[in-house]
């Protein structure tokens, strides 16, 4: 027991003690006669009472000790959570024209090489400062490529000279045209041994038939001046001045045939006409098929057109591949 539970004790002893004696001491009435004093059991009620006075001062003093808990925490509410905002995904650049055509894979085919007398085609691309592949005059080499995976934006067939791009050639160009949406240039003066042959698919899709061939060159006449083939990127002037270089089959004339998207762009009559024509566009602009020979007009005019040539079938070609 503690020292200030001791003193507690010892403090309320004597009050106790006079609390019992009073309780005990009753005044005396006639009619009761005054209880004997007895020791023993005022000393008895005196522990019992002390006792009970030890215990309640115990309980108080462990009530007193007890520490003082802290208050149980507090649920913490969260805000409600925002979700992220959305991370901007920056736009695809795309891609120019330019670009894409600094970038075209490009096959070409000039027989003129053994001649002397120039590679035009070739002079048009180096002027444009484009890239491709050039066979010349060796036919074998310009089928391996065209049976190659390369994916060509870009197929030219400079058959000017008397030997031929013929028969499954155009099977094989065909199958570009229609799988790869590669476009086509054909300079081909033969469509009368041709015609009937594998080309044929090509100008049904085209929407152009063979009429006649004619030996010597003549004037050609814009029918569509304001066509894109006559105007980007360079403008040029109907091929009306020529100095024949070939004495005879110089090229044969066109018509429109059914089917195809053709639009016949010149001719050797004066007037727009459904046939005589020596220049077609088809195939969504990506084909554009020449029956007139180059070298039997000027470089200086013939050049620059097939700048044109180039520039728009590419365009077109690769409108169609996205």
């Amino acid at each position: 027991m503690s020292n200030l539970s001791k003193r507690w004790g010892i403090s309320l002893l004597p009050v106790a003690l006079a609390f019992v004696l009073a309780c005990t001491i009753t005044t005396s009435t006639p009619a009761e006669p005054q209880s004997a004093f007895d020791p023993t059991k005022v000393a008895l009620e005196l522990e019992a009472t002390a006792m009970s006075l030890q215990l309640t001062q115990a309980a108080l003093n462990a009530q007193a000790q007890q520490p003082t808990l802290p208050p149980p925490p507090q649920p913490t509410v969260s805000p409600p959570t925002q979700p992220p905002a959305p991370t901007a995904i920056p736009p695809t650049a795309t891609q120019s024209f330019d670009d894409l055509m600094k970038s075209a894979k490009i096959l070409v085919y000039e027989n003129t090489d053994g001649r002397g007398i120039g590679l035009w085609i070739r002079d048009a691309l180096e002027g444009m400062g484009l890239k491709y592949t050039h066979t010349g005059s060796y036919s074998g080499h310009f089928m391996e490529y065209l049976n190659s995976g390369t994916e060509w934006d870009l197929i030219i067939v400079g058959a000017e000279d008397k030997d031929k791009i013929s028969g499954e050639f155009w099977d094989v160009i065909n199958t570009r045209l229609a799988r790869d949406k590669a476009a086509l240039i054909a300079e081909i003066w033969y469509l009368d041994s041709e015609a009937n042959g594998p080309i044929s698919k090509i100008l049904s899709g085209c929407g152009i038939r063979y009429e006649k061939d004619y030996p010597l060159a003549e004037s050609i006449y814009w029918w569509v001046s304001d066509h894109p083939v006559f105007n980007e990127p360079n403008t040029v002037l109907p091929l009306l001045h020529y100095n024949r270089y070939w004495a005879n089959q110089t090229g044969d004339k066109i018509r429109l045939g059914g089917g195809g998207d053709a639009t016949l762009l010149a001719g050797l009559m004066v007037q727009p006409s459904g046939k005589g024509a020596v220049l077609a566009t088809c195939y969504e602009g990506r084909v554009i098929i020449q029956t007139f020979s180059d070298h039997d007009y000027h470089q200086a005019d013939v050049v620059p057109l097939w700048q044109n040539y180039i520039y728009n079938t590419l365009k077109n070609h690769f409108l169609a591949i996205q």
